[in-house]
């Protein structure tokens, strides 16, 4: 017998990880840890470990769409994570889909390089992401360098800097953009979401560990889960801080690995 109460659901578009690290599996994860049902729809296939990536298999975009459409025809979908995407068609395929199922609620994290540094995105496909999905975004999540990437531009030195490209992105079409302060240096993990009207200042310890893999899929991932269950985009992004911040405060109890191993996804429980 079906439940009676609504079922927070939110679904990512993403790359697997098979060190279970980033990625499918830790959106997965972090759906989980926050209460809410997951499901996804796998646009590529990588074999990766703590230490590298070294090799992808990327799903048809036909294949893609047809994930899209047996999960949005049939769940109620509350959320949307937009991950790893790898090449052109295969945006194009995702943003067909958003538009198709008229998706909202996307955070869209424009995954471009691993944390091991393996090019995830084709540079072919910078613009065609900033033109097709930065619009159906609530929020884009990018990081220094993937903020300087969509806007040909020089990486932001400074949070000044970070204001004004986060105003160039929104300019292009983006409703709201979370500037992930992580590549800067500083006693403190400064992250900026601006929205048109106002900006607001998120403040972590920056924490000394290498155990940071999967740090940006969780967070937009942590996001979305947030917009599931019904807070607004303010509140999801401030919890979703939180989360991260804890989870990689915890890390170092995890043994994964010989390299930079995985954020600890459920450090509440373990």
């Amino acid at each position: 017998m079906k439940g009676t109460i609504s079922t927070p659901i939110a679904v990512t578009i993403a790359g697997s990880d098979s060190s279970g690290g980033a990625g499918i599996q830790a959106d997965l994860k972090t759906f989980s840890a926050l209460g809410v049902y997951g499901a996804s729809v796998i646009t590529a296939l990588t074999a990766q470990n703590t230490k590298a990536v070294t090799a992808i298999h990327e799903i048809p975009p036909a294949f893609v769409a047809a994930q899209m459409d047996a999960v949005f025809s049939d769940l109620n979908v509350d959320a949307v994570k937009i991950g790893m995407l790898c090449n052109a068609e295969i945006v194009a395929a995702v943003a067909a889909g958003l538009e198709l199922h008229n998706v909202t609620n996307v955070v869209l994290d424009p995954v471009m390089v691993a944390t091991s540094g393996h090019l995830l995105l084709a540079p072919d496909a910078i613009r065609l992401l900033r033109d097709r999905l930065l619009p159906h975004a609530l929020v884009i999540t990018p990081n220094l360098p993937e903020a300087a990437a969509l806007l040909d531009a020089p990486q932001a030195v400074d949070e000044n800097e970070m204001l004004r490209q986060a105003d160039r992105l929104i300019a292009l079409g983006a409703n709201a953009v979370l500037m992930k302060g992580g590549h800067a240096g500083g006693a403190e993990s400064i992250d900026v979401l601006v929205t048109a009207p106002a900006s607001i200042r998120l403040i972590g310890d920056r924490i000394e560990t290498q155990n940071t893999h999967g740090t940006g899929c969780t967070l937009s991932a942590a996001i979305a889960a947030g917009l599931a269950r019904g807070r607004g985009l303010t509140e999801a992004v401030r919890e979703a801080k939180e989360y991260i911040t804890s989870a990689i405060a915890a890390a170092d109890r995890l043994t994964i690995g010989n390299g930079p191993g995985p954020v600890h996804h459920f450090h509440r429980w373990w």
